[in-house]
């Protein structure tokens, strides 16, 4: 059974940085492409930023272009998103997913999901 844990969420001001960690158990994480996902109240959760197994390609919605950046270390089962430059649009329930066989921001897709971490950015 594989198994995503989010970490990292926390309290911030706007302009500040946080790094989220996802510990993903269980399942061969070398295999997978993951992405980054997120849910503000009252809205559709949504594609936040993905990665290929290898980690030779990425990709982000325009809203964090510049100020995201997704990685992973597959030798410790582990994905980050780095944030800066916060903004408090940037507030939601952060999501880590995994899925075998897929490329791409399509959520239904996704296979595997973690329980989420809360980001807040204050102005």
């Amino acid at each position: 059974q594989v198994k995503l844990i989010e970490s990292g969420g926390g309290l911030v001001q706007a302009g500040g940085s946080l790094r989220l960690s996802c510990a993903v158990s269980g399942g061969t994480f070398s295999s997978y492409t993951m992405g980054w996902f997120r849910q503000a109240p009252g809205k559709e959760r949504e594609f936040v930023a993905s990665i290929t197994w290898t980690g030779d390609s990425t990709d982000y919605i325009d809203s964090v272009k510049g100020r995201f950046t997704i990685s992973r270390e597959n030798a410790k089962n582990t994905l980050y998103l780095q944030m800066n430059s916060l903004k408090p649009e940037d507030t939601a329930v952060y999501f880590c997913a995994a899925v075998f066989g897929y490329y791409g921001e399509t959520k239904s897709k996704y296979q595997y999901w973690g329980q989420g971490t809360q980001v807040t950015v204050s102005s």
